[in-house]
């Protein structure tokens, strides 16, 4: 990134940052659906690896019309978190089952609480800069992404974390 001369420059790296979060973590998330033993924890990751499609798309929407054109930028801090992820759920992995599903929750988790520092920042940029169309898109996927972390908080606590208990 070069540096930020003003808001409109950090609004647009936020959103080239977020833009390769977004792609690194979907890579990654289809590995956590694939070792998901719940049926409901899978199906949730099923949808939010949609749902980080659409906000990709939504993304690259508000880059191409406040640039004229969608680029990305490595983000550094989702590639640690993928890492990350990705170690806990290879050579770090319990056997499947419930105590891999809280793992798997876990991770998601933090990836997910990235995204939503990430998008509530470029939403919060966007309506500074009155880009009202950008900020309702972004507002939109914050309230989406948040709807997931309750719900896998919700799934962990009712349901995954008390079956890795007793495992």
């Amino acid at each position: 990134m070069s540096t930020p001369a003003n808001l409109k420059d950090l609004y647009t790296h936020e959103m080239q940052d977020l833009y390769s979060a977004n792609d690194q973590m979907q890579r990654v998330m289809k590995t956590l659906v694939a070792k998901a033993s719940d049926a409901k924890l899978k199906e949730m990751l099923t949808k939010s690896v949609d749902g980080i499609a659409k906000h990709t798309q939504s993304l690259k929407a508000i880059l191409e019309a406040a640039e004229g054109k969608a680029t990305k930028e490595h983000c550094k801090g989702m590639e640690g978190l993928v890492t990350e992820a990705t170690r806990h759920l290879t050579e770090e992995a319990p056997k499947p089952g419930p105590v891999l599903d809280a793992v798997i929750i876990a991770q998601y988790q933090r990836m997910t609480h990235y995204g939503l520092a990430g998008f509530g920042t470029a939403a919060a940029y966007a309506t500074a800069l009155g880009d009202t169309k950008g900020a309702a898109q972004l507002k939109t996927i914050v309230k989406e992404i948040y709807g997931g972390d309750e719900y896998a908080t919700k799934l962990a606590e009712t349901s995954v974390n008390v079956q890795a208990k007793e495992a």
